[in-house]
């Protein structure tokens, strides 16, 4: 792809150039730039008899070519399909370039699979397969679409969670916004002549009108509140007009051209994403989040998974998931827009991140690396000599790739007891990889990357870390904020059953023969959801797991491995510790003094912010230890693995303390996080303000918990594969294995991987330095 020979893109969409604005043609105008590019509709019925035709149109304002097939109506099924080959072969036999072929559907596949390609792309903007009078044959038409693809995009990262594991090269890419013409509703001043009559407060929509709108939910807030004026604004599809609700303060006004939308936006208090909760919102990421907040505008939106995920967390984002929360919500948004302020300014912050540009710019990068792959394809067959770096760093031993437990215990192994020359890296700019702690502005030792809390049953373990450390004694407590804010202990134990269904149970009998009155019979354990069930019935499964596993892991526990609560810990007794291991404590000057203590070591050296990539080529070393993530070492020959991660937002406070114990969990889906923690109750420490911390799961972001499902699990096998025909690299720790650790976990893993290193080389270990050799990981 060079810029003398530009390719031409067709983009086959089911949405027309001039229906709404909206993901195909921001993205289309900006691939034009550039590029020839067609947008091919979907065809239109042409008079009886006629011939196929197709009509060109060029957009004036962007250059693309806008294709429509005129069809006679009584041409159908073959027929159909080879005159719409004929009309796309006569379009394309005057272009001598690449092509690549952009699909919004799979329903255009039989007329253009024969066309050949330099690349195929697959932007999934939604789940076609669940919208109303999708046909039959469009999930085999996807099957087919997903095998011809070398890339594909999704319209947000629940769609991509769904879909992830049937293509090897996917990305997410939530939809963005154009902020500057929806910032315009801040200024504008004149009304719509439709909407000028409407007495506020106004309450808008704006979008198609389909079966994913939540009517009757609609003419409950209009009967609810006569005095708001709820106004909507798109076209009505699929459905019949003649059942839109009808009420003095409700107001469809009709489709509206995409630079006539701000003016609309502009007039109104508050911003309605009134969508229905079913299969075919299941998995949209609606642009109107953004867009709303761009215009300066409060939103109120049922609970779709992907406004949840994304926006949830903003004070200007209210989320309701029945009628009479959804009234609520729209009584304390309008309070909101009668007092813009730190709102927001908290939205701008999020909204300066995205943009139609970027997320062009990342998807043309995409389709540059296909065409690269095949370059260097064609390449490969032509012998090149081999050139070998002419400078290269000091030689090591060994080099290590990450400074997390894993990478770090191996380091000060080598060095300490082999007396090995290592090069120890991380692409931070830190050591101690997720467990780094700091002290904040005021004071605070507290955790970057969530609480770290350490408990171990191995004694080796222990011992060996002890060596770095002192210990501060310390067994956590965590409390679960449920039923609208009752705090009771986590795990369940016999305080817990006593709270929730007002009893008084006595004894550790008691409490079990409760649970056994609660546990439901499960022919078969297969999923998570079954196991939590069998044991503790569905009360407590929907009141402490359901929906705190589907925040955690973004799925449903029903579709989880059964491993993932395959010991849910649950007691009988009123013991209300987290952990019930033998040491529990934590590192009393912090877990970033312990990592230095254990690197400072001869023979170490260690060098942060560096990325592997930067030193593989430059540095001498006879092996090479690599702890991060296996499918990117082998360049994601065959996908990406699947992680679940992690935003913290942490806050300092002031006040002495924030919550009674360490960590209070939030299993109620409509909170976006799962939990937070004060740090002084880990550390001890004694001041007069406090540091807590949010914790946000998340699709994307840096890998922290491996998916536990049989598919992922058999992808990480055929890595597994590659990784022992590569004997002379060392893979250790949660990345490298897939496979989620506790810290004491992965120390055992690197001094049991140390010690078959030592053995393989003939060292014989002093006996006071065997420590940790039974702590296989």
């Amino acid at each position: 792809m060079t810029a003398s020979h530009p390719e031409l893109l067709i983009c086959f969409s089911h949405l027309r150039w001039n229906f709404v604005f909206q993901r195909p043609q921001h993205l289309m105008v900006r691939f034009a730039r550039d590029r020839r590019v067609i947008f091919w509709e979907e065809p239109l019925d042409a008079a009886a008899g006629e011939p196929p035709r197709l009509d060109l149109r060029t957009c004036e304002q962007s250059g693309v070519v806008v294709a429509t097939p005129m069809l006679a109506p009584e041409l159908q099924g073959d027929a159909r399909e080879a005159a719409l080959r004929k009309l796309l072969d006569a379009a394309v036999a005057a272009e001598p370039r690449d092509i690549v072929r952009w699909y919004y559907t799979p329903m255009m596949l039989p007329f253009s699979r024969h066309l050949a390609a330099a690349c195929t792309v697959y932007d999934c903007m939604d789940e076609l397969a669940n919208f109303k009078f999708a046909p039959p044959q469009l999930i085999g038409l996807e099957q087919e679409l997903l095998a011809l693809a070398d890339v594909v995009f999704t319209g947000g990262y629940s769609l991509w969670e769904a879909k992830r594991d049937r293509h090897p090269n996917i990305h997410p890419f939530p939809s963005s916004v154009d902020r500057h013409h929806f910032a315009q509703a801040r200024t504008l001043t004149d009304a719509p002549a439709d909407q000028a009559p409407i007495p506020g407060p106004r309450l808008g929509f704006y979008g198609v009108v389909d079966e994913r709108m939540d009517l009757a939910l609609l003419q409950v807030v209009a009967d609810a509140r006569p005095d708001w004026s709820l106004v909507i604004v798109g076209p009505v599809v699929k459905i019949d007009p003649a059942t839109l609700p009808q009420r003095p303060n409700l107001h469809f006004l009709g489709g509206k051209s995409y630079a006539e939308l701000p003016a609309y936006l502009a007039g109104w208090d508050v911003a309605l994403m009134p969508f229905a909760v079913n299969e075919a919102t299941r998995f949209i990421s609606p642009t109107k989040t953004p867009e709303y907040l761009a215009g300066g505008r409060p939103v109120v939106s049922t609970p779709i998974a992907d406004v949840v995920r994304h926006y949830g967390e903003l004070e200007a984002v209210k989320i309701a998931d029945t009628a009479p929360a959804f009234v609520e919500a729209c009584e304390a948004a309008l309070s909101l827009a009668r007092r813009p302020g730190a709102w927001l300014a908290e939205a701008d912050t999020v909204l300066a991140a995205m943009s139609w540009d970027e997320t062009f710019r990342r998807m043309n990068r995409e389709i540059a690396k296909v065409f690269e792959a095949r370059e260097a394809a064609a390449r490969a067959l032509i012998p090149a000599p081999v050139i070998r770096p002419s400078r290269r760093r000091k030689p090591v031993d060994y080099l290590i790739v990450g400074a997390g437990y894993a990478g770090s215990v191996l380091a000060e192994r080598l060095t300490r007891q082999l007396g090995k020359q290592v090069l120890l890296i991380d692409r931070r700019p830190h050591i101690g990889g997720n467990a780094y702690d700091e002290t904040d502005a005021a004071g605070v030792l507290m955790h970057r990357y969530g609480p770290h809390i350490f408990h171990t049953n191995s004694p080796e373990v222990f011992a060996y870390l002890s060596r770095f450390t002192d210990w501060r004694p310390y067994e956590h407590r965590v409390l679960a904020n449920v039923r609208g804010g009752q705090l009771t202990p986590i795990p369940i134990n016999r305080t817990t059953l006593n709270q929730l269904y007002g009893l008084d149970l006595q004894t550790d009998e008691d409490a079990a023969a409760f649970l056994r009155t609660q546990a439901e019979p499960v022919e078969k354990i297969r999923t998570s959801e079954d196991v939590v069930i069998s044991q503790v019935g569905r009360e407590l499964y929907e009141t402490f797991f359901r929906g705190y596993t589907r925040k955690q892991w973004g799925m449903d526990p029903s579709e989880l491995d059964k491993s993932v609560t395959a010991r849910v810990p649950t007691r009988v007794n009123t013991d209300d510790r987290y952990f019930t291991d033998k040491f529990q404590a934590m590192p009393k000057a912090g877990y970033t003094r312990m990592f230095e203590n254990m690197l400072d070591q001869p023979g170490l050296t260690v060098a942060t912010g560096v990325e592997f990539e930067d030193v593989r080529d430059d540095t001498a070393y006879d092996r090479l230890i690599f702890t991060g993530p296996i499918d990117a070492f082998f360049d994601h020959r065959f996908g990406e693995l699947p992680y679940r991660s992690l935003h913290f937002r942490h806050e300092t406070l002031d006040q002495p303390w924030f919550q009674s114990v360490g960590t209070v969990n939030y299993p109620d889906e409509q909170t976006p996080y799962t939990r937070i923690t004060e740090y002084k109750h880990l550390t001890g420490q004694s001041s007069q303000r406090t540091t807590i911390t949010y914790e946000y799961p998340r699709a994307d972001g840096d890998p922290y918990y491996p998916v536990p499902r049989p598919e992922n699990q058999a992808l990480y096998k055929r890595y597994e594969a590659l990784a022992l025909e590569t004997p002379d690299v060392t893979f250790v720790g949660r990345l490298a294995s897939y496979r989620y650790y506790n810290m004491d976990q992965v120390v055992g893993q690197a001094l049991a991987t140390f010690r078959r290193i030592a053995a393989r080389a003939g060292y014989t270990v002093a006996a006071e330095d065997q420590v940790g050799a039974a702590a296989a990981g």
